[in-house]
């Protein structure tokens, strides 16, 4: 069974009664010859299982494929559309609601998964219940305190930030020769019409050499800390 996977049963939740759940989302796409294709869901379900362990709160499976266009030159790339992942949130969301979960944290571990701030908007018309986190100003606090030293242009792809959290969280998955994988690109003006077969040949933007567990792990600690505005909005009170 997969760690970063929740095990609880319909009694342990029925316990905890939490009115936010939190849903991590990834993708499944090429992350260079050294990252699993599952970099994205395993970052995202690291930060989620670390925020729901931290606040209690209900802590769904990933959404393990979505929109990874961008990457479709490259092996192993499977996505979906952006209407069916947003119509999956939509009825993960009215799932929730209609079984007394009001407040859902979206976790979303990958950057080409624009739709999910449309899903976000709409939701919240009638006042805030759902979130989407990280956000930039999160992020940026999380490499401030793990003193990464790549700037968040700079390390779009399988670069020191995702390895960090790798490093931290699930080493197993990370084969030798990451280090090796430095490319930078830091102009991707036409990324949307190229995709990253446009801007890089190994599939990696960012400096991934620079990757360790010890910020992957600040990185972990901040974000959770920065989780607890979002969930304040969400929560109702």
């Amino acid at each position: 069974m997969d760690a970063l996977i929740t095990a609880a049963t319909s009694a342990d939740e029925r316990q905890r009664g939490a009115k936010i759940a939190v849903l991590p989302v990834g993708s499944f796409e090429q992350h260079g010859d050294h990252l699993p294709l599952t970099t994205d869901t395993v970052v995202a379900s690291l930060i989620a299982q670390r925020i729901a362990t931290d606040y209690d709160l209900f802590l769904l499976p990933p959404i393990t494929v979505s929109c990874s266009h961008e990457h479709a030159h490259m092996p192993g790339t499977v996505s979906i559309s952006a209407g069916t992942l947003y119509a999956v949130i939509n009825d993960v969301r009215k799932s929730l609601q209609a079984s007394g979960v009001p407040g859902l944290l979206i976790v979303n571990g990958h950057g080409g998964n624009y739709v999910l701030s449309n899903v976000v908007q709409e939701a919240n018309t009638e006042g805030p219940r759902v979130a989407l986190f990280p956000v930039r100003e999160d992020w940026h606090r999380a490499r401030e305190a793990a003193a990464l030293e790549s700037s968040g242009s700079e390390d779009m792809h399988g670069g020191e930030l995702e390895v960090s959290l790798l490093l931290h969280g699930a080493p197993e998955l990370i084969r030798e020769g990451i280090d090796q994988d430095d490319h930078d690109a830091p102009e991707r003006p036409h990324l949307l019409a190229l995709g990253m077969a446009g801007y890089t040949q190994n599939g990696i933007i960012g400096r991934p050499s620079l990757g360790t567990a010890e910020k992957g792990k600040a990185i972990l600690e901040s974000l959770s800390k920065s989780a607890a505005a979002h969930l304040s909005l969400i929560s109702g009170s």
